[in-house]
């Protein structure tokens, strides 16, 4: 009689054991350990960068929002049409900001004197350009200059004329004041 054969059992010293699967060697599972750790540091650093580089554009924002933002500005011209100031308004600060482009001075009895022109209205003054500095800032609310067409200086006596009597001398610089696109 025949017996079945039976499979051979671990427990059989005689029969070597052959394992059914391969294990992977010590150096494959160093690499891929080091590979996710590569993986994992190259995300934590790009997560950090996307965070400075959100932080560094809120800071310039901010910095954009406290520059000086000019909506009019206007080229007084001399009697030869030359360049003589730069007249430009920041609505924001409220202030008018006045930089001489030539050496002209006034004399120690005269003063000169910046003047709003609308159409159809008299001279309006704005204030009195002091010589001792190249730009000078006067305070000026945004509607002191509504409806105004051309900027013009006139050199008058010490300390300036009310509005009322207007320019006494012809006008030595003017032009036209520019709204400027937003």
């Amino acid at each position: 009689m025949n017996l079945p054969s039976m499979p051979p059992t671990p427990s059989d010293p005689l029969i070597p054991v052959v394992p059914t699967h391969r294990c992977a060697s010590p150096w494959w599972r160093v690499l891929a350990v080091a590979l996710a750790l590569a993986l994992l540091l190259g995300w934590a650093t790009s997560a950090s960068m996307v965070e400075q580089l959100k932080a560094q554009i809120k800071h310039l924002q901010a910095k954009v929002e406290l520059l000086p933002q000019v909506r009019q500005l206007a080229v007084l011209l001399d009697d030869k049409q030359l360049p003589a100031l730069l007249v430009t308004f920041d609505p924001g600060v409220g202030v008018l900001q006045l930089q001489r482009l030539n050496s002209v001075t006034e004399t120690a009895q005269e003063s000169l004197q910046l003047w709003a022109l609308e159409d159809g209205k008299p001279p309006r003054s704005l204030g009195l350009v002091i010589s001792e500095y190249k730009t000078l800032q006067l305070p000026l609310p945004a509607q002191a200059l509504a409806g105004v067409a051309q900027l013009a200086i006139s050199v008058q006596d010490k300390g300036g004329v009310p509005d009322s009597e207007g320019p006494r001398l012809p006008y030595v610089f003017k032009g036209w004041l520019v709204q400027k696109a937003v």
